[in-house]
């Protein structure tokens, strides 16, 4: 295995292939020669994607679905047919995330707060649990969860997204404790700043200096798929994309829009 193909011969499942980081994170495992098979909710764009996967790596796989309606039951049936095609899934990554607006909790529609607390959490903890088999049938299987800054924890107007994100992380470090030995390692990856529609739906003009396209984050997703991600299990690595650690003055360095009801 050279340098440059760090995932040949593995398979990866993206989840949220289609979003900003998904995207450029699976050109990336592509052209580290990982098979991927990419999921994603819009069908239009998992057939864009392909085309460009398969110009840069290993033929994928598509597998439309929408986190927000899948059952435990479909999970299930995802992961038989992963074992029917392969026998084994050696990476599985987390990138799909449900963010509306910044609001008031107590103006919070209780369907958003629902819907934010189910794609960002509890779907992918089912996903996860149905695909353990097949992750545990791998000699060296990584999953990774791509989480948010953790400072918007507790801040006002962040709602539903700010508390999934911090079940996120500490998801991270329970299933890796409970893993232990069981050859599968769980890790997280909280990328700097990015250019993504995401983003766009909490900034009016974003003038931080330390913002990104989501390309600069693709290969720490690459990275921690990899055996060299073995030293992140159980822990979350924080990137900052061309700084060692994010400069505190820059990190409000944004103006935000607030979202309020209609009176």
């Amino acid at each position: 295995m050279s340098a440059g193909k760090s995932l040949e011969g593995r398979v990866v499942f993206v989840a949220g292939a289609t979003g900003g980081l998904g995207e450029a994170a699976s050109l990336a495992c592509a052209r580290a020669g990982a098979t991927l098979v990419l999921s994603g909710r819009q069908p239009r764009k998992l057939d864009k994607l392909y085309d460009a996967v398969k110009s840069a790596g290993p033929e994928p796989l598509l597998y439309p679905m929408d986190l927000e309606g899948a059952s435990p039951d479909d999970h299930l049936e995802l992961a038989q047919r992963l074992k029917d095609a392969f026998g084994r899934l050696d990476g599985l990554l987390h990138c799909a995330a449900e963010f509306r607006a910044l609001t008031p909790l107590e103006y919070t529609d209780p369907a958003h707060v629902a819907r934010a607390m189910h794609i960002n959490v509890t779907a992918p903890m089912w996903l996860t649990m149905a695909l353990m088999p097949v992750l545990k049938a791998s000699d060296d299987a990584s999953v990774v969860f791509v989480v948010d800054d953790a400072e918007h924890a507790g801040k006002p107007f962040w709602g539903p997204y700010a508390i999934s994100q911090q079940s996120r992380a500490a998801l991270v470090a329970q299933w890796a404790a409970e893993m232990e030995g069981a050859g599968v390692r769980i890790c997280g990856l909280q990328p700097g700043p990015m250019r993504t529609p995401l983003r766009g739906r909490a900034t009016v003009e974003d003038v931080d200096p330390n913002l990104r396209n989501p390309e600069a984050y693709a290969g720490d997703c690459v990275r921690l798929l990899s055996p060299t991600g073995r030293q992140w299990n159980g822990r979350i690595d924080r990137v900052m994309a061309g700084h060692d650690v994010a400069r505190p003055e820059a990190r409000s360095a944004r103006s935000t829009k607030l979202e309020l009801p209609l009176l």
